[in-house]
């Protein structure tokens, strides 16, 4: 038998008997203590169960690209404008007709990283200047977008649901085009 043949029996036997442990370890299980909240068996920590996100309905997402669609009418633009939900997510989007093909990925964009930093884009774009804090952040997560048109999106109770992001005319207009589809939803 050869030494590469051996090398392999002791191999897998090893894989066997850590397979076998693995089998054999207690369970880490989720307990219920008398004051009702799970708690980890193993790491006794409350269990991540007890955590529940709200998210931007079809519903509202509509309503705030409408709202979005209507303002950048009034104000004589073809604007791109997403919507994304609470993780992130891409729910709902338009390209208004005449609209820049190469503004789809900055609308797109500009909702994830308002919705990953929980703030509008053009905050994040004051601190990723250089020598800022984030500087350098937009080559993160696949890539960001650090100027506005990006704004969250908040619930009644004030927790974030979503983000919209706006592109295809200046970064000012942008923004207010992203304001109207948040103020949309604060009614």
């Amino acid at each position: 038998m050869t030494f590469a043949r051996r090398l392999t029996i002791v191999a897998l036997a090893l894989i066997t008997i850590l397979m076998g442990l693995a089998v054999l370890a207690p369970a880490t299980r989720a307990v219920m203590p008398s004051d009702g909240v799970p708690q980890d068996a193993a790491m006794g920590t409350q269990s991540p169960a007890a955590l529940s996100v709200s998210d931007v309905s079809l519903m509202q997402a509509h309503v705030a690209l409408e709202a979005a669609y209507e303002k950048a009418k009034s104000m004589s633009l073809a604007m791109d404008v997403a919507i994304v939900d609470a993780g992130g997510n891409l729910k709902a989007f338009i390209r208004m007709d005449g609209a820049w093909l190469g503004s789809i990925d900055i609308a797109i964009k500009k909702a994830r990283t308002a919705r990953y930093f929980d703030m509008p884009t053009g905050e994040i774009g004051k601190l990723s200047q250089p020598g800022g804090p984030l500087y350098n952040i937009e080559h993160s997560n696949g890539g960001l977008i650090t100027f506005p048109g990006g704004l969250p999106i908040k619930n009644a109770e004030g927790q974030i649901i979503g983000a919209v992001g706006v592109s295809g005319s200046t970064v000012e207009n942008d923004h207010t085009v992203a304001q109207a589809a948040v103020d949309a939803l604060a009614k």
